[in-house]
């Protein structure tokens, strides 16, 4: 997994962990590219982990641009948060995603 500096997420992950080459490589087939952290090498890394995953060092845990984490996610999965936050980062806030909602709603009871 590449670093570019434009991830939309950082997966933590450790070398012997089959869950996370299985989603690596299923990342990497997609063209999807994200932050890699190894929380072997990262004991601050290490420390986030427990504390989104009750305690655990549960990898791969993945952790998105809006801040949501999701331990062990599938491809799907990440794809859809990544289609999400695209999609969010179009808006420049929550208040224009509501006020485009209600725009909507009104037109729809009108007709």
């Amino acid at each position: 997994m590449t670093s570019t500096g434009t991830e939309q997420f950082t997966m933590y992950t450790t070398p012997w962990c089959g869950y996370c080459k299985r989603l690596k490589s299923q990342l990497a087939r997609e063209g999807i590219t994200g932050r890699e952290v190894n929380i072997e090498e990262n004991p601050e890394a290490a420390d986030f982990v427990m504390k989104v995953n009750g305690g655990n060092q549960t990898v791969p845990t993945v952790v998105f641009s809006d801040e949501t984490a999701m331990t062990n996610p599938s491809l799907a999965q990440v794809k859809m948060t990544n289609v999400e936050a695209d999609h969010l980062d179009n808006y420049s806030g929550i208040d224009e995603i509501h006020e485009n909602f209600a725009d909507f709603v009104d037109r729809v009871e009108r007709t």
